[in-house]
């Protein structure tokens, strides 16, 4: 799919935005290509930027001194990539943005996206849904930690993430779940998923 199609079709299905607002978005953005491996934003960066997945895989991850990592999400093609409260503050980002795959992101800069959305108010209603699905998509991944074992978060990443256990390896899943990746080969091998 072209980014421009990308670009209307995640928005479309978010708020109504007119055409002509999604044209004038669609001409604050450049298209990056990012290698795997490579970082949209790094921990320690005072972001200014967000972007939309056109095509590829990312996660955040928090790496810990001793090395570490921890992984907050997965985010596939026509996904957001923002590290929105250090964006809006102005201060360092906590967790690191990380391409797992080849990827091709469109990249909006935030001060020229501020100035759109004050300009038409669809982008706020836009603006309001798309942080109450990431405030949910928290709330519940919380919820998951604090309630479940790692069995039945293993078998939710499954459930929520269909196909990206043969994308990601397995010490980024083992990092997803908050366990190690020797306790997530047992989870599978009870499971059956192992032979």
């Amino acid at each position: 799919m072209l980014p421009k199609d990308v670009l209307y079709n995640v928005i479309s299905r978010i708020a109504p935005v007119p055409e002509e607002e999604l044209d004038k978005l669609f001409g604050l953005c450049h298209s990056v290509e990012l290698k795997k491996g490579s970082l949209f934003v790094a921990a320690g960066d005072i972001p200014n930027k967000f972007g939309i997945v056109v095509s590829g895989l990312f996660r955040y991850y928090y790496l810990q001194e001793g090395g570490n990592e921890f992984t907050k999400g997965f985010f596939s093609e026509g996904s957001f990539l923002s590290s929105y409260s250090a964006t809006i503050a102005g201060t360092p980002s906590h967790f690191s943005i990380e391409a797992l795959e080849n990827s091709e992101v469109l990249v909006f800069d935030y001060g020229k996206w501020e100035a759109l959305r004050a300009g038409h108010p669809g982008w706020n209603e836009f603006l309001i849904t798309v942080l109450e699905e990431a405030f949910t998509k928290k709330e519940t991944r919380e919820r998951e930690f604090l309630l479940f074992d790692a069995e039945e978060r293993y078998r939710l990443f499954l459930k929520r993430y269909p196909g990206l256990e043969k994308r990601v390896r397995q010490h980024v899943i083992a990092s997803y779940l908050g366990i190690t990746n020797v306790a997530l080969s047992r989870v599978r091998r009870k499971m059956g998923v192992l032979t």
